[in-house]
This record gives C-alpha cells, structure tokens and sequence, in this order.
C-alpha cells in the first residue's frame, strides 16, 4: 500500500529507488479539492531493493537497540500488571483453572504444569518460558517476602516477581538475554505469550480501581496540612528576610534570585515529603499501589498528587511569574511573593481546585503540551543532520572507523571495541559470561 511504502521511505534508505511526483489531490480520500504541495514517494524499483526494505523493516530486525542493547520491545500496562499480580499475589491457584488460563492465552505446551491439585502464580508464568532457560536478575517490586531478586532455573521462575524491570521495553535484561541465546523469532513470540497471558490474568480475575483507593486515614491527612502549614510560615519568614535586606545572596545569584530558588527548594521539600507520608500510609493491597509498584502505570508523585497536595506549579524551572503587571492573577496584590499567588496548589485533586489553583494547572500543563509539539520536530531534524554527516563512515577489518575517503576518524571502534547493541549499556558484565559458561 502507499502508507507502508511512504513508511518504508522514512525509515530506511533504499537502493535502487527512484523518485516521483504525486499530488496529494489524487491520494486524498476526503477531499478532491486538496490544495497541498507535491510529495515524493520512493518506490523500490528491482528485487534486491525489495528484499533489502523488507529485511530491514522487518520486527525481528528491531528488537534490541543499537543505543545501549536492550530490548525496544516490551509489555506495558494490563501485560505489566497481569504478570506481575499472577507471579506475585496468586499462589493456590486449582490446576484445572491453571490449565484454563493458560489455554485462553494461547499457550499449548503444559507438559512442565506440575501435576498437582493447586499450582502458584510462578509455576503458571513459567509455561511461557523455555525449558533450558536460566537467569539471574533484579527487579524494582520487592516479592511478598521483600526480596527483589529474580531467578529462573531450568524453564521455572523459582523466585521473585515479573515487573516492568524485566517486562517492560528499555530496561532488564531478561528480554535482552531471550534474543540473545534464542532466535529473535523465538524471543518475540515469548514476548507475544507473556503479552496474552497477562492480559488474560486481568480478564479472569478481574482489576479495577476506584476514587477509595487513595483514602488516607483523618490524622494522616491533617499531617499533611500541618506540613504545609509549616512550609507556609517558612516562606513567609523568608520573604520577611529578604524585605529587611538580610537575606544572603546565593554565589553568581542576585538576592531576587536567591530568594525564588529558596522558596522553590522548601516547597518541592514539602511536595516531596508528602509524598513519602502518603506512600507510608496508604492501602497497599488497592490495585492502585500495584499499578505504582510493578511499574505499568504512575508512580508515587500522583498519588501524592490526588491524595493530599498538587504541589508547586513550575514554569522553565521557576515559580510562575507572569501574568498581569507586577502580580499573576488579578486579585492578587501587586508584589505579592506569597505562595498562593506564584502557582502554588494547596490542594489535592481529590479535594477539588480553587479557581486560581486551576487556572496555575492549565499553564504549566500547556506549557508542556507547546513545548512537546516544539521539540519534535527540531530532535527530528537534528537527528537527521547527524546522520547524514555520519553515513559514509565504516569499519575496516582492523577494527579502525573510516570515512568514504579513507581519513580515520577513530582507531578503535568506540575506543573500547564494544558492540553496544550486544552489550549490557555498554559495558560487558563478566560475571553473567562466567556464570552462563559454569552453568550457575
């Protein structure tokens, strides 16, 4: 089709290939008035183009990145979460539901499923692996015993818990160590097995989560408050400082400086501690705290976010500033250095905002919003500068990099020789060579 040629064109650069001239009126499927520019579409003209676009692009060509070696593949969300409920929280599962379970998510081979009446979480997850498959690793969520440590022997997941640490794309290495010693074939339709067996956990046992799931007890919130009260008064003190002229300018800052970057460290301090209170406290068996915990979705800022106070609304790295003359909102007094009136919100989003409060939130959050359309296309053609001016170099056999004229560029590739994408983030872990050859 002409999308997965024009797809093809972005992504690879193809020999052989000649360029037209389509106008887009003829491609638009809405409007035969379309009033746009010409676009090139290169189109693999012989066979060898073909087959080099279609190798090139294929999935299995893409899996590990060539920036630090690991997986670019990966389970997120419902896969995360399923997978991590299903090796940490499931333990007397009955066999006949085991075997159910697995025979929805595709999986054929039950010949290690022990033949017993109940099985865990573990022994179900482990049906989805090889059977001469060991590893040792670490992942973020602790197991019920509050260890986070990973080993699989023999096909069998014999300790630890699935998260986004081992699942998820860019990180672990359990998918990394997958490609590596299977095919990359083999390694995604594992992947593809996990995917379905997690999803599959959700549907059969159910998750949701509700508004309830970030109650804290009475006292814990009016711990909060008083927090914020006492930031409150340390501003206030601050800004009575820096009135009087006593304030002492941080080095290379003037006093007007010094006095926002100190306002600005108490409240993320105060933000911060927040957030340590509502993670000590709140319900650690709601599929909130799971979803934080395995890593599928949020972390521990929106928690604290929803639960007990939004925070210091920053623009560029500072508090707001902007707005009207000499204030930020109209009803504030001019030269107000107070909280409230430079994007503080008190308030947590389950307690509701104050119309100034929302008005802070929709800046920064468009803020982000400009700044992420912004940045995209100037990374994009950035990327595409570099390499263009970098296409033409290569390695010779004695390992030196070399241009198209031959000048050197590097004497070592790297200057360590190291393949990137078939390390682990650049560097190559000996002990994981010797316990793979010891058999450990």
């Amino acid at each position: 089709s002409l999308h997965r040629l024009s797809m093809m064109a972005h992504r690879v650069r193809i020999l052989h290939s000649r360029t037209f001239r389509l106008n887009p009126a003829v491609c638009h499927p809405y409007n035969a008035d379309f009033d746009g520019d010409e676009m090139n579409l290169h189109i693999p003209q012989n066979e060898e183009a073909r087959a080099e676009a279609e190798m090139l692009m294929e999935v299995e060509t893409q899996m590990i990145s060539p920036r630090d070696g690991f997986s670019i593949i990966g389970g997120i969300q419902d896969v995360i979460s399923g997978n991590f409920m299903l090796t940490r929280d499931l333990k007397n599962i009955p066999r006949d539901e085991a075997v159910l379970l697995l025979t929805n998510a595709g999986i054929a081979d039950l010949s290690r499923l022990p033949n017993k009446q109940k099985v865990s979480g573990k022994e179900i997850f482990s049906m989805v692996l090889p059977k001469d498959f060991n590893y040792k690793g670490k992942s973020k969520a602790k197991d019920i015993d509050g260890t986070n440590e990973v080993v699989i022997k023999d096909g069998m997941l014999i300790k630890g818990v699935m998260d986004k640490s081992n699942l998820g794309h860019g990180s672990g290495m359990l998918l990394r160590t997958l490609h590596k010693k299977y095919s990359s074939k083999e390694a995604l339709r594992i992947l593809r097995d996990i995917v379905k067996l997690g999803v599959e956990v959700l549907t059969k046992y159910g998750f949701s989560t509700g508004l309830s799931d970030s109650d804290l007890p009475k006292e814990i919130n009016e711990r909060i408050r008083t927090e914020i009260n006492k930031a409150y008064q340390e501003v206030e003190e601050l800004i009575k400082t820096y009135n009087e002229g006593n304030l002492d300018p941080l080095p290379g800052r003037t006093i007007e400086e010094t006095l926002e970057i100190r306002i600005l460290e108490l409240l993320n301090k105060t933000r911060n501690l927040s957030g340590d209170i509502v993670l000590d406290n709140a319900n650690k068996n709601t599929n909130l705290l799971l979803m934080i915990e395995s890593g599928a979705r949020g972390n521990v800022l929106n928690l604290a976010q929803i639960s007990a106070s939004v925070g210091q609304q920053a623009m560029r790295g500072n508090r707001i500033s902007k707005g009207y003359s000499k204030r930020t909102l109209p009803h504030f007094k001019k030269g107000d250095l107070g909280v409230d009136a430079h994007g503080y919100i008190r308030n947590g989003f389950k307690h509701g905002l104050k119309p100034h409060e929302f008005f802070f939130a929709a800046m920064t959050g468009r803020d982000a919003l400009m700044d992420t359309a912004l940045r995209t296309p100037k990374s994009g053609y950035l990327y595409r500068r570099l390499a263009n001016a970098l296409q033409d170099l290569r390695i010779d056999r004695e390992g030196k990099v070399i241009d198209a004229t031959g000048n050197i560029v590097q004497f070592a590739y790297g200057e360590d020789y190291i393949d990137v994408s078939k390390s682990e983030g650049g560097k190559v872990n000996v002990q994981r060579i010797i316990n793979e050859i010891m058999g450990d």
